[in-house]
């Protein structure tokens, strides 16, 4: 199976992702992403030969966070976050 989002794709959390005690220098529990913020896939990956892992950045907060393709949406490309 092929991956759902590829590097570059701009999407957005479905759900808040909290800390589950990988990523550095939060608190376990943190919400790391709220629901609904955008960010662009900047790699993709995989965990035990079989999931699929999106290095998502979400600009606005700063944090690079990997997600499963279950916990992201695709979004329009109209709005570039990116730009100045």
């Amino acid at each position: 199976m092929e991956p759902l989002f590829e590097p570059g794709s701009r999407v957005r959390a479905r759900g808040p992702v909290r800390n589950d005690g990988t990523f550095p220098g939060a608190s376990l529990g943190d919400v790391l992403v709220p629901e609904g913020a955008v960010g662009y896939v900047r790699d993709v990956g995989t965990f035990l030969q079989r999931y699929y892992v999106y290095a998502v950045d979400f600009i606005e907060s700063g944090r690079i966070v990997g997600m499963l393709g279950r916990e992201l949406a695709a979004t329009s490309e109209s709005t570039d976050l990116r730009a100045p």
